[in-house]
């Protein structure tokens, strides 16, 4: 029993870390830089048994005119992971989205440090 838990534990962990590499490839198209290391993925929960996926992000700004592209490009990439059944991406705006919760690689590609 406890062999299989780990191996559900390890299967559980590459599709997470599969989810996170398929959120690097969605870009706003004003911006050159991902929107995960941009830091507007704010949660990523799978089911318990791998199936389910919700997401929870932002955007830059809430007024983004690129904002209902950028959600089907998430909702249709993370679809397209082998495994995930149903995908939920739920568009939030707190907490507000500042520049600091971008990665470092982010604030080095715009010239921010």
């Amino acid at each position: 029993m406890e062999n299989s838990e780990t191996t559900q534990q390890a299967d559980r962990q590459q599709l997470q870390e599969r989810v996170v590499e398929v959120l690097k490839t969605v870009f706003d198209p004003e911006i050159p830089v991902n929107i995960y290391d941009l830091g507007l993925i704010y949660r990523i929960e799978l089911s318990d048994d791998g199936r389910e996926l919700a997401v929870d992000m932002t955007l830059t700004a809430p007024n983004c005119p690129a904002a209902d592209f950028i959600v089907e490009d998430v909702r249709q990439k993370l679809e397209g992971i082998t495994g995930i059944g149903h995908v939920q991406v739920n568009l939030v705006f707190e907490p507000e989205w500042d520049k600091d919760l971008m990665s470092e690689e982010a604030k080095m590609e715009l010239g921010m440090m």
